[in-house]
């Protein structure tokens, strides 16, 4: 795959890394030390989607409002416009607090090249929040022409940025659903195991129209199907810990219900494909359930 201008750019500042292994270590213990509530939370998990891209929507969109409403006031010195832009302004910053807590959140589990992207999407960030504080400090002392100044600045610094952000999301692939890539596995019920090889509590894979398909029995004993792929980071769930009627992933500890297919705990937040099964004549069948995400891409 070739790399793109930002990544060649990224590539060559090693200090990135240097950052990276001071930083992403004591973010993990953070996050941690909240528990399994605050990390669900950070991640989104209560959303049913990536808490940070939303939050990010707040400093993006009331920025640029106060770019807006600071050349309205430059043109027509409405002072009703002036304090819209400053709210807006502090709106912003306001907003980026959080969207830069829960970036941090989703960056503490990335590695080699998006590592290094995600230092420098939030060292970027950093600059471009501070010259907004700085902006708002001028404002408020009466420097209004040097806050503008110091706001554009930092409004162009967040746009690059923001175009990172989209780097990691579009050709890293981060907090995007894996599995909308996989096959949509057989549309009619397709015998897939022999019966008496699933064990009472574990975990089984299987391929089926080039998907793999985790095979288990519930507590109750009944059998269940999910995508054996974890669509946080593709980590492969059958080499994941069971917990009772869950699975744990091996790469980042996402759990998912091995029946419903339903998020757990995270850092995942969407639910796993789900197929229907059925035995016949000794054989497990499964066939894709109608409500996987595989089934609305067109």
């Amino acid at each position: 795959m070739g790399e793109t201008i930002s990544q060649r750019i990224v590539e060559a500042l090693p200090f990135l890394d240097r950052v990276a292994e001071g930083v992403q270590p004591k973010v993990q213990e953070a996050v941690e030390a909240g528990g399994t509530t605050a990390r669900n939370v950070l991640d989104g998990v209560w959303f049913e989607v990536p808490l940070h891209p939303v939050l990010t929507d707040v400093p993006v969109g009331s920025w640029t409002a106060a770019l807006v409403f600071d050349g309205v006031d430059a043109a027509t010195g409405s002072k009703a416009v002036r304090n819209a832009a400053d709210a807006s302004l502090v709106m912003g910053i306001l907003g980026a607090f959080g969207a830069a807590i829960t970036g941090l959140s989703d960056w503490r589990y990335l590695s080699g090249g998006s590592r290094r992207m995600g230092v420098a999407h939030g060292l970027l960030n950093t600059v471009g929040l501070a010259l907004s504080i700085v902006s708002l400090i001028l404002r408020a002392t009466g420097r209004r022409n040097a806050g503008r100044m110091a706001f554009l600045a930092g409004y162009s610094v967040s746009g690059m940025a923001a175009h990172l952000g989209g780097e990691l999301s579009y050709h890293y692939g981060l907090r995007v659903d894996r599995n909308v890539f996989e096959g949509t596995g057989p549309d009619e019920f397709i015998p897939v195991l022999d019966e008496a090889e699933l064990p009472d509590s574990g975990l089984r894979r299987v391929e089926v129209e080039g998907v793999g398909v985790l095979l288990s029995r519930s507590s109750s004993g009944e059998v269940c199907a999910i995508s054996a792929t974890c669509n946080h980071f593709g980590g492969p769930l059958e080499q994941g810990d069971r917990e009772d009627d869950t699975v744990v992933c091996p790469l980042h500890n996402s759990r998912f219900d091995l029946c419903s297919g339903q998020v757990i705990d995270g850092p995942a937040v969407f639910p796993q494909s789900r197929y229907e099964t059925r035995v016949r004549e000794g054989k497990i069948e499964v066939k894709a359930a109608a409500e996987n995400v595989q089934e609305k891409v067109v």
